[in-house]
C-alpha cells in the first residue's frame, strides 16, 4: 500500500501578508457594499416619500388655484356686487393699453 506524502507548503512572512490582506479587503469590500446598499434602500424610500408629499402639495395648489379662478370669476363678482347693493357701469371702465 502506497502511503500519501503530506506536503507542508512553506509561505514567506510578505506571501503572508499579502494573502491576509486579500482576505481583509475581501472581507472590507463586502461588508461596504452591504453597507451601502442599505443606505441606498433607506434613501429610495425617503425620495419616495418625499415625490408623495409633492403629489399632495401641487394637488391642494390645483385645488386652490381652481377656487381662486371661480371666486374671482366676472360673474361671480356680478352677483357679490348685486347683493351688496352696488352697480355695475361700463362707463367707469378704462381700458389700458
Amino acid at each position: 500500500m502506497k502511503t500519501k506524502k503530506h506536503y507542508k507548503i512553506k509561505l514567506s512572512k510578505g506571501e503572508k501578508l499579502l494573502y491576509l490582506g486579500a482576505i481583509l479587503c475581501g472581507l472590507g469590500t463586502t461588508i461596504f457594499q452591504i453597507f451601502l446598499g442599505a443606505r441606498v434602500g433607506h434613501l429610495n424610500i425617503s425620495v419616495e416619500k418625499l415625490k408623495y408629499e409633492i403629489d399632495v402639495q401641487e394637488k391642494k395648489v390645483e385645488g386652490l388655484t381652481m377656487k381662486i379662478n371661480e371666486l374671482t370669476s366676472f360673474d361671480k363678482v356680478q352677483d357679490i356686487v348685486k347683493t351688496m347693493g352696488l352697480a355695475y357701469h361700463n362707463d367707469n371702465i378704462i381700458d389700458v393699453d
